[in-house]
């Protein structure tokens, strides 16, 4: 399994982050917050199997290129999963109703949006057939995947897959801003070398040796002798950590935000972090609910992260600047790099 993502939007301009879960068998995409002129630089075949919008806030530069993203997947046969701050159902619905509807009779589309809230997650479902008019309480939704999918989880564990997890925290930037945590769940590896020594061949049963079944028997049978599936595990078994990825834009990073993100952070392989002001903007920053580049490489120092990308660069600076911040960022995190030096994923 591995965590593909890029960077989308150019710097100075809107950004958003799409991102694959790619577990060998499948592909999980997702797309966090939806800036203008974004979705234009994915393949359309990608934007079209999006499962789950992610949005950290509602501001302008965030939600500008939604419009673009409903055309292609407001009608397909798979529900979309939208996700954000409270206020996200009725702007989403708003934006729905952006639009005339009237050729909609048997139209398969839905859409599932949830309000983040502190203490719990609050689902709606929006249906094509209805031009997206009513917001459903999803106990009204007979598709037992879209009620699977929307279940009520208690913040900050929004999204839990059996190929991924994904966290989020409300930050403040003057209404809450939603820091995401996406990591894979842990890899079960087979160490080669003990397979080896115990001289047997692989084969199936590994699979049975991986997959916990409640129905499983105590044995499994391996090159004709029956071997105790339990010692099998133990013996042969590595559990390793899945990839991780960060992103987090648009808050003030004061004391408590930082011990907040410090622990849900910890190890991540990789933060993309808004860089909207150098540290001489200090003061304009916090006056914004914003954040610093020299701060935001503190944190990842503290969190010791694999690496830091620093994206949704201001306009007020230009490439001189820009390197400037970069400097500043990689004196107190040497692991910093630039979004528009990041290779495309």
């Amino acid at each position: 399994m591995s965590i593909e993502f890029r960077i989308v939007g150019q710097p100075g301009h809107d950004n958003a982050v799409f991102a694959r879960v790619n577990t060998g068998q499948g592909i999980h995409r997702l797309l966090f917050d939806c800036g203008e002129g974004c979705v234009g630089e994915l393949a359309v075949s990608e934007t079209q199997a999006i499962d789950h919008l992610l949005f950290s806030h509602l501001h302008m530069d965030h939600v500008g290129g939604f419009d673009s993203l409903f055309r292609l997947t407001f009608n397909r046969e798979r529900p979309m999963y939208v996700w954000g701050p409270p206020e996200t159902r009725r702007i989403m619905a708003h934006r729905f109703q952006g639009f005339m509807w009237n050729l909609v009779e048997g139209q398969p589309g839905a859409w599932i949006v949830s309000d983040i809230e502190p203490d719990h997650v609050a689902s709606s479902v929006y249906l094509a057939r209805e031009a997206f008019s009513v917001a459903h309480d999803v106990a009204e939704v007979s598709d037992r995947e879209q009620r699977a999918n929307t279940q009520q989880r208690t913040p900050p564990n929004i999204i839990a897959t059996a190929d991924y997890t994904i966290t989020a925290l409300a930050m403040d930037h003057l209404t809450p801003s939603l820091a995401y945590i996406l990591r894979e769940r842990p890899r079960l590896n087979v160490a080669t070398e003990k397979l080896a020594a115990l001289g047997v061949r692989p084969g199936p049963w590994l699979r049975a040796l991986k997959e916990q079944t409640p129905d499983e028997t105590p044995t499994v049978k391996v090159d004709g002798s029956g071997y105790d599936l339990a010692a099998l595990r133990a013996e042969l078994l590595v559990e390793t950590p899945g990839d991780s990825l960060a992103y987090l834009t648009d808050f003030r990073l004061d004391e408590i935000a930082m011990a907040r993100l410090v622990p849900a952070l910890a190890a991540c392989q990789t933060v993309i972090c808004e860089s909207q002001y150098r540290q001489a903007d200090l003061d304009l920053a916090k006056r914004n609910h914003h954040m610093t580049a020299t701060q935001a490489a503190e944190l990842a120092k503290r969190a010791q992260v694999g690496q830091l990308i620093l994206f949704h660069l201001s306009d007020r600076y230009h490439d001189d600047h820009w390197q400037g911040t970069l400097a500043e960022a990689q004196a107190i995190f040497p692991a910093t790099r630039l979004h528009m030096d990041v290779a495309s994923g």
